[in-house]
């Protein structure tokens, strides 16, 4: 073989073929062809590595040619080229690695990173394929269920009663009671969740505070008086001129709105109660007087800084001495604590940090003159000027005109819109007794006379069922402030009200306003 790599014939190679034809000849009879294919020997095709056959026909054996170079070129070439660990077609494929959290809980081994790193494109390609962002896996998990589902699977039981609604409250319960001590019996039906709303009351004794509340509550104007979820005054009540509610009483709907109805403000007949009874004063006290209205205090401070909205009732407009009270009840509200908790420079400087409630001013037992809209624009502009230096939340969150009730009135027609809203009387009889006025006045003709009786007389305001309906859509709409400087559960509202109650009872600044009356 030469240096080139071709194979060239020896020195005996033609004398060689000469003595193979000569034998072949000899073996063969004549006329037959010794070099070409047609010898006397059966064909069999072989079998290919892949396990196919050759096609039929004749086969070309050709002799073998070997491509090399001097064993000194081929030194220096394997020095200088790399060795190539596979085909350089094929891509390297793209390996999906687990998280070591995944595979310590699959129970398999992490997997083996010690072999040579690739280079070249295929590094590169693999770089930019492992910095694609994998998608996020999310664990929905209710905390009540973490331990039972981290041990074992969830009892489907446990888990239908989590998705059930919450329970509907029968009646309401005490929050306060006649002592003015605080009740635990709410927790129960309080969640831990944030979308609440807090509604309370305020109101002289006998406007229908507690009629009120259970018609923005759960129940309607056409049910049964027994069955409304805040007690209002029996007939036996009323003869006698007592109260029915004490204390604070505690509410909550399905819609998670809480109701606090409370004792009438400046009582007389609890001041009755009090001296005839020869009850004991606290010793703080003095006066049996003195101690009414400081509890009308406590409760009304108290509603002040746990209250989203507070209503304020009134059978008739309207009472001066009404809004004194409400604006002692805002200069000793307590003050929203603040997340250092630091009482030092907080008297006067942080006013914008404190928290005030909105405040509704409801007229229950409206006459047909004061739904007049020249009447109505009075009101507001005299309640306004009662108002003007109080910081609580009177103006611009309600509207009897957003209300279709006088469809004829622009929106600037009141100027100075308050917080105020029209309920009229709820007596039946009032009813039956226009609707036998509108008869009476249509029996003149004998021919229209069956037309008019069947029509209702002219009331001058929409019914009492459709102003409660609009009422109860606007409270339950108004704006939902933090109460503290953190947003709160109902559980934690409960906790954070129990405090501010402690602290009103407690309060150095109510103990020098008593001491100031007595």
């Amino acid at each position: 073989m030469s240096e080139s790599g071709h194979s060239q014939p020896g020195v005996y190679g033609g004398q060689s073929r000469r003595r193979r034809r000569r034998r072949d000849r000899d073996l063969v009879g004549p006329g037959q062809n010794l070099s070409g294919p047609s010898r006397d020997r059966e064909y069999v095709p072989r079998e290919r590595r892949d396990g196919s056959e050759d096609p039929p026909g004749p086969l070309l054996q050709k002799t073998p040619i070997i491509l090399a170079k001097p064993p000194g070129e081929r030194s220096k070439q394997s020095q200088n080229i790399a060795p190539i660990t596979g085909p350089p077609s094929l891509e390297k494929p793209i390996m999906l690695m687990k998280s070591r959290d995944e595979a310590g809980k699959a129970g398999g081994t992490p997997p083996d990173t010690s072999g040579p790193p690739p280079t070249g494109t295929g590094a590169a390609k693999l770089e930019r394929e492992g910095q694609r962002p994998t998608q996020p896996v999310y664990q929905i998990q209710n905390r009540g269920m973490a331990a039972a589902a981290s041990s074992a699977s969830v009892d489907p039981v446990i888990g239908q009663t989590k998705l059930l609604p919450p329970e509907r409250m029968k009646h309401s319960i005490k929050l306060v009671d006649d002592q003015m001590n605080w009740c635990d019996s709410a927790m129960e039906y309080l969640r831990d969740q944030t979308d609440m709303l807090v509604v309370g009351v305020l109101g002289l004794q006998g406007t229908g505070k507690s009629t009120v509340m259970s018609f923005l509550s759960a129940n309607a104007p056409e049910e049964d008086q027994r069955a409304y979820v805040f007690r209002a005054q029996s007939p036996e009540i009323k003869e006698r001129g007592g109260n029915q509610s004490s204390g604070i009483d505690f509410y909550i709907t399905q819609e998670r709105v809480i109701f606090l109805d409370t004792q009438p403000i400046l009582s007389p007949s609890i001041l009755d109660h009090l001296i005839n009874n020869d009850r004991k004063l606290p010793p703080e006290y003095n006066l049996p007087h003195t101690y009414v209205e400081m509890q009308s205090l406590q409760i009304a401070a108290f509603l002040f800084t746990v209250c989203h909205v507070v209503i304020v009732l009134q059978d008739w407009f309207t009472d001066v001495n009404l809004y004194r009270f409400l604006q002692t009840a805002e200069m000793l509200k307590p003050s929203t604590p603040s997340a250092s908790h630091d009482s030092s420079g907080s008297s006067g400087n942080d006013e914008g940090l404190e928290y005030y409630p909105h405040i509704v001013f409801l007229q229950n037992k409206a006459r047909r003159e004061e739904f007049c809209p020249r009447n109505l624009k009075k009101m507001h502009a005299s309640v306004d000027k009662l108002m003007a230096h109080s910081h609580l939340k009177y103006k611009g969150t309600l509207s009897m005109l957003d209300c279709n009730i006088f469809p004829g009135l622009g929106r600037d027609y009141l100027g100075t819109e308050v917080n105020l809203f029209l309920l009229p009387v709820l007596e039946g009889d009032g009813e039956d007794a226009l609707t036998r006025a509108g008869s009476a006045s249509g029996a003149g003709g004998s021919s229209v006379a069956p037309l008019f009786s069947l029509l209702p007389g002219y009331r001058g305001h929409p019914t009492f069922s459709s102003l409660v309906t609009k009422l109860r859509s606007q409270v339950l709409a108004m704006s939902r402030s933090q109460l503290s400087h953190t947003i709160l559960t109902e559980k934690n509202w409960f906790h954070y009200a129990a405090r501010i109650w402690d602290g009103v009872k407690k309060s150095s600044a109510l103990s020098e306003y008593s001491r100031l009356l007595s």
